[in-house]
This record gives structure tokens, sequence and C-alpha cells, in this order.
């Protein structure tokens, strides 16, 4: 077999040239096109990379934020729980102290009313008694009780001795006003000289006087100079008869109180 070496070398060219346009104007562009794909490829993926660590990191600065914000509201609350409860502790207290002082004002109001009560008793008997008694003075005696009370004050000055009557004494003769005597009732001008009389007397000079009616004095009779003062009132025999009665009530209150049966219990 003949070789047409004419024909292998034109097909030799022809592969070499179609090889090199290939190379030339398919290959190299499908080879750069490549290269700028993985280039493309490569820079996305690089760029995929900083954005999911940026995303990463602002995940982090967010996660830190909300951990410090938890942390801020749970010490707001607490802080908040706190101030509340001493509020409440605080409201309760005063709430507590106003009730303690209304307690301690109704106590006292009703003290005040039992004081006034007391007094107000106390006043209408000494007027029931002194009425009462002159009454009976009158009936019975045909003498005033002025009179009689008059006569007791002076006894009483009669009886001073001592330091009482010194004290008195100076205080008479050194005053710079005239004494006073107050009285209960409108004192006659018989029962003025009387205690005048007796008044210089007792203390051995002339005594300036003068005369006073004092309501609140009830039948009594009442001698004042320079801070020094001697008084007679059937008052004075009142209130030993009420302390009497305090007396004898509070010591029948204790037996009843003590006779109280105890409560029965059930075995």
């Amino acid at each position: 077999m003949l070789i047409d070496w004419f024909t292998v070398g034109a097909q030799t060219l022809n592969f070499l040239v179609l090889a090199w346009l290939l190379k030339r104007f398919l290959y190299q562009p499908i080879l750069l096109a490549i290269d700028e794909r993985e280039r493309r490829i490569a820079t996305e993926l690089g760029d995929a990379d900083a954005k999911k660590a940026e995303a990463q990191q602002e995940r982090d600065e967010f996660q830190r934020k909300n951990e410090a914000f938890d942390r801020q509201r749970a010490a707001l609350l607490s802080k908040a729980t706190n101030e509340a409860q001493a509020e409440r502790g605080r409201l309760l207290d005063e709430a507590r102290q106003a009730a303690d002082a209304l307690s301690a004002q109704r106590q006292d109001a009703l003290v005040n009313d039992t004081d006034d009560l007391k007094l107000a008793i106390r006043g209408r008997t000494q007027q029931e008694v002194f009425a009462i008694a002159r009454k009976a003075l009158k009936d019975l005696a045909a003498t005033d009780l002025e009179g009689q009370m008059v006569g007791m004050f002076a006894r009483r000055l009669r009886e001073l001795d001592g330091q009482a009557k010194e004290c008195l004494t100076d205080a008479l003769k050194t005053a710079p006003e005239p004494a006073l005597v107050r009285s209960a009732f409108e004192l006659p001008d018989e029962h003025r000289s009387a205690l005048r009389r007796t008044l210089n007397e007792t203390f051995s000079a002339d005594l300036p006087l003068r005369f006073e009616v004092a309501p609140d004095l009830i039948s009594g009779i009442e001698l004042s100079a320079n801070g020094q003062k001697l008084a007679w009132s059937i008052a004075d025999y009142l209130v030993s008869l009420e302390k009497g009665v305090d007396e004898l009530l509070k010591g029948r209150a204790k037996p009843e109180a003590q006779a109280e049966p105890k409560p029965a219990t059930k075995g």
C-alpha cells in the first residue's frame, strides 16, 4: 500500500491550523471565562464569609445587649420591688401610727369626758349638799349656812400655828395690795366685820381686806395674799367622801372579779 505523503502532510497542517484556531478563538476565551467566574465565585464567597462574620458579630453584640438589658431590667424590677415594699412598710407604719394616735385621742377624749362628767357631778353634788345643808340649818337650828362657814373659817384662822402661821403672817404684812377674801356668796357686813376682827386678833395687825365673790368656790371661803393661801370649803369634805366611795367601789370590784367562774373545759 502506498502512502500519499502529500495528503498526510496536508491533513497534519490542517489539524495544526485547526488546533491553533480552536485554542485562539475557542479554548482561550472559555478558560478566561472560567478563570473570571472562579475569581468572581471566590470573591463572592469571601464577601459571604465577611458578611457571615459581620452577621455573627452583630448577633453576638445583640445577644450581649439583650443580656445587659435583661440584667438591667432585673435590677430595675428588684429595685422597684424593694422600693414598693419599703413604701408599703412606711405606709403601714404611718397607718399604724395614725390608728394609735386616733386611739390615743379617743382614749384621751374619753378620759376628758369622764373627768368633765366627774367635775360636773362633783359640782352638782356640792351645790345640792350646800342647798340641803343650808335648808337643814335654817329649819333645825334657825341659822344660815353662810354664817356657819364664816365661823368655821374664823376657827381655822385661830387654830393656825407653826410655820404655816408664820408664812401667812409675812405674806399679809408684806403684800403690796390688800389681802383678798373670796367666797362663793356675798358676805354680809357683819360677816366681813367678824372676819376682820379675827384676822386682826390672829395676826396682831390692822390688815386691809378686799372681798370678792367666786362662784367656783362652792360653799367655801379663801384668803390669799402675796402668793400664800388659806381656804375652807365643803368641797374638801366632798373630795374625801369621793375618795372613800371610790375605794369602796374598788374594794367591791376586786372580790367580784375574783369570784368570776372559770370557763368549763371538755375532757
